[in-house]
């Protein structure tokens, strides 16, 4: 007794590109929300150079806060877009 339905597991096989745009188009303040955090990061980065008399560990967790908020803001527009 055979279950195999001829579908082949490969045949659904997509490529990293292919699912990136799907769940993007799905989702979109998903990776507008992906993209604040890196450019939040980014700029913590380049202005750690500058902080002043500000401990590296507070710098740091200022900058975490602040992506943190940013993609939970992105998200939470994004649930309250696909609901309205």
């Amino acid at each position: 007794m055979s279950t195999d339905t001829g579908v082949s597991l490969f045949s659904y096989d997509e490529d990293q590109g292919s699912k990136l745009i799907q769940k993007a188009r799905e989702a979109a303040f998903v990776p507008t929300g992906n993209a604040g955090f890196v450019a939040i990061v980014t700029y913590g980065l380049y202005k750690l150079k500058s902080r002043g008399n500000t401990k590296m560990s507070i710098h740091v967790i200022h900058m975490h806060v602040v992506a943190q908020g940013f993609v939970v803001g992105a998200v939470t527009l994004g649930m309250g877009y696909s609901m309205y």
